[in-house]
Parts: structure tokens; C-alpha cells; sequence
């Protein structure tokens, strides 16, 4: 079933992580059409440090077919 994966700089609160799930939940319901039952959500939080690992594995190393939006940015300019 769908599951949606939020990894993402730390320093945002509970309540933000909390209607950030809720508005991709339906958004992911809406668009594939299917109940919220089936959906679940994880957000997680990174260090800058931390998330230049994250941006490698996540992201940089993906297959391109895989990552359907790019970064615009360089993860190191997050340091």
C-alpha cells in the first residue's frame, strides 16, 4: 500500500509535521484514488551533517527513474 517518506532538515514542529502529513495523505488519496486506510506516513528529521548522508543515499545515488523531482540545490551549501 502507499506510504509516503518525509526526510527533511530539522527544526520544523510537531504540529507543522503533523498538517504536512495530513495534506500529502490527501494528496496521495485524491490522486491515486484510494482510501487513507491503506496510507501511511513517516517524517524524519536530519541534522545538515546528518543529511549530506541522507542526500547521497536518498537521492544522489537513485536510479534517475526513480526520483521524479530534482534538487535545485548543492547539500553541501546547507553546512
Amino acid at each position: 500500500m502507499p506510504h509516503i517518506s518525509v526526510k527533511m532538515l530539522e527544526g520544523r514542529s510537531e504540529e507543522q509535521k503533523e498538517k504536512l502529513a495530513a495534506a500529502l495523505v490527501r494528496a496521495l488519496t485524491e490522486e491515486l484514488h484510494c482510501s487513507d486506510h491503506y496510507v501511511t506516513c513517516t517524517v524524519e528529521d536530519y541534522s545538515a551533517e546528518a543529511w549530506q548522508e541522507v542526500f547521497r543515499k536518498e537521492i544522489a545515488e537513485k536510479p534517475k527513474d526513480v526520483v521524479y523531482k530534482k534538487a535545485e540545490y548543492d547539500p553541501k551549501s546547507l553546512l
